[in-house]
């Protein structure tokens, strides 16, 4: 599949320091890719340079077949934006900031309900967005951003500080976008999130891209995988934690499964794991 994101040798600096640091990696078609890292890290300039908002100091960026410096107009017409805080009209109806957002791309009015009804804002549509919980205003932000149809969808930690139920409708949406053959790029800080919905990542580390693969290589490739199990046997608490691809793992898991009281099974072995280890010394 043709790349969608092209990021070569991408620098920013502010002053002496470098936000981002050489940093390279492409996203195909239809992909959703994950960009994660610590606060201060350089997710946040990476997007805004790949979104226009900031021009790189040096390398180059393309997206959706146009460079971020000299095809930014036409790269404007292709793109979504959704950003942690939200960018709306507080004093205008949710009907109004899509329609809003429709006039200044030039969609059609079919856009605005076909986001509404994708988001279901039906039952909010004529509230005030001051008057909305943060779930639903994320939500008109993803409508807002969908209105015109992008191919390429950025969306900087969209799920931050949301519930349970608000977090998983906006993930089934991304789900969807995916199945429909949008290009994502998302930040996070949920690893749980970001192993759930990305088909790879890649994890910043003070500026620099330190790995850059699908969750389970990162993991295999980390430390691998291991099956942790805690039971009785003979009075006493008995502990082990096997790798999957050791020979004698199936013997003993099947042993202590039909012999003895299992208090805990689980594997090791996470994309938080390798996070953690990947960005230890670095603020959260």
């Amino acid at each position: 599949m043709p790349a969608m994101i092209e990021v070569e040798g991408l620098l920013k600096r502010f002053g002496q320091t470098a936000a981002v640091n050489d940093v390279s990696f492409d996203v195909a078609e239809g992909e959703l890719f994950g960009l994660l890292g610590p606060n201060g890290a350089g997710k946040t300039t990476t997007v805004r340079m790949l979104t226009g908002l900031v021009r790189p100091t040096s390398g180059r960026a393309s997206v959706a077949g146009c460079d971020v410096v000299h095809g930014r107009q036409a790269m404007l017409r292709e793109i979504g934006v959704v950003f942690e805080l939200p960018a709306l009209y507080p004093r205008l109806s949710v009907e109004e900031n899509l329609h809003l957002a429709r006039a200044l791309h030039g969609a059609p009015r079919t856009n605005v309900e076909d986001a509404i009804g994708r988001l279901g804002l039906e039952p909010y549509r004529q509230r005030q967005v001051r008057s909305l919980s943060k779930g639903w205003r994320q939500r008109t932000m993803v409508a807002r951003a969908l209105v015109s149809r992008p191919k390429v969808l950025f969306l900087d930690e969209p799920t931050s500080g949301l519930d349970p139920n608000a977090a998983r409708l906006l993930h089934d949406v991304l789900r969807s976008l995916r199945q429909e053959g949008v290009t994502m790029l998302l930040t996070t800080h949920d690893m749980v999130e970001a192993a759930q919905l990305c088909d790879r990542v890649g994890i910043l580390s003070q500026g620099k891209l330190v790995a850059l693969d699908t969750p389970a290589h990162l993991i295999a490739a980390q430390q691998g995988r291991r099956v942790r199990i805690r039971w009785w046997e003979g009075g006493s608490l008995r502990e082990a934690a096997v790798p999957l691809d050791d020979a004698g793992a199936p013997e003993l898991l099947l042993r202590v499964l039909s012999q003895h009281q299992v208090l805990q099974i689980d594997t090791t072995g996470t994309l938080d794991d390798v996070y953690r280890r990947l960005t230890s010394g670095e603020e959260a």
